[in-house]
């Protein structure tokens, strides 16, 4: 046939038909999913030091080990308050010119996600000592450390962000600990992860597969959450299973004048907006707020700390507790 004989036509067919199937099947539904999948109400842009801290995330293979997707399945609870939607991933931009968009959506979990990190451990100082020396705050870990990310100083200079190492870590314990701006960009782009809620009147999609949830029965009969779960989701990173702490980094729970003392209000205070009165540890972020703690949850962690690694505090209810948060509001 003469089409088939004839190059020419052969090549342009082949072309055009190419360009088609490029427009209607990579280009056009480009454009309609950039239209139609806009950035949630509230969702914060990437700062300057985030969008660095990004690149660093990038070129530092941190995707390897971590993902950013919250699945719909009952196990990624503890990784955000809901599953992810395309529109969280709405504002992700081309790296450059070169490189594509980087969603870092990951693939393995040799380490937890990170797409509420910011709000699961919002301690800038936590981050800082975790980059430096992973297994200084989680004991299991099998993350590298990022020493290169910090220097060594013999004095702390103006301007300085010294990281709050446990002395068994350190290679010299007469030196200070300086987070380069490196590290810093690093925890930026970490603490700016945060999902974003969704408009009022939407229903988030649902978690699959749900567990069964536990319950505890606190004094006079109230049912609570449970406290050792919160406990493991929310304060164990800085004050351990054993709740010794870290010394020189996050205070201990066990034999807390704090956790066995009678001021309930200070406990919760410190639980719901932070602590920052000692300049031996590093600062506490305010944990309840940004986990949206209810009455009952904080109840429940305060009894679990309280009767746990040998503490006898006394128990407290949801109704005492809610009292106290309603009056430092």
């Amino acid at each position: 046939m003469e089409f088939y004989n004839n190059h020419r036509l052969l090549f342009w067919s082949a072309l055009l038909f190419f360009l088609f199937l490029t427009l209607n099947i990579a280009i056009l539904p480009a454009i309609q999913n950039q239209q139609v999948y806009k950035p949630l109400p509230g969702t914060k842009p990437l700062s300057k030091d985030a969008k660095a801290g990004k690149s660093l995330y990038v070129a530092n293979g941190c995707i390897a080990c971590h993902t950013q997707q919250v699945r719909s399945v009952d196990m990624d609870k503890d990784f955000g308050s809901r599953p992810n939607i395309p529109a969280d991933y709405a504002t992700n931009q081309r790296m450059d010119v070169w490189r594509n968009t980087a969603n870092l959506l990951g693939s393995e979990r040799t380490g937890p996600d990170l797409t509420n990190i910011g709000e699961r451990q919002p301690s800038i100082d936590w981050q800082l000592v975790h980059l430096y020396q992973p297994r200084a705050v989680v004991a299991e870990s099998v993350m590298p450390a990022y020493q290169w990310l910090f220097e060594e100083k013999d004095y702390i200079q103006k301007g300085d962000i010294e990281v709050k190492v446990p002395e068994k870590f350190l290679k010299n314990r007469f030196k200070k600990i300086v987070a380069k701006k490196e590290a810093l960009q690093l925890v930026a782009y970490l603490l700016s992860l945060k999902q974003t809620k969704l408009p009022d009147g939407t229903t988030p999609p649902e978690f699959l597969y749900k567990q069964k949830e536990q319950k505890t029965t606190a004094a006079g009969g109230t049912n609570l959450p449970d406290g050792g779960e919160l406990y493991s989701t929310n304060c164990v990173a800085c004050h351990q299973a054993n709740g010794e702490g870290l010394p020189g980094a996050f205070p201990p729970l066990k034999g807390s004048p704090v956790v066995l003392g009678e001021d309930l209000k200070l406990y919760v205070t410190i639980i719901m907006k932070g602590y920052n009165p000692r300049p031996e540890y590093a600062v506490m972020p305010n944990v309840g707020t940004a986990a949206n703690f209810t009455p009952e949850m904080v109840a429940a962690i305060i009894n679990h700390e309280r009767s746990s690694w040998g503490n006898t505090g006394k128990p407290v209810t949801a109704d005492e507790v809610k009292k106290i948060m309603d009056e430092i509001k």
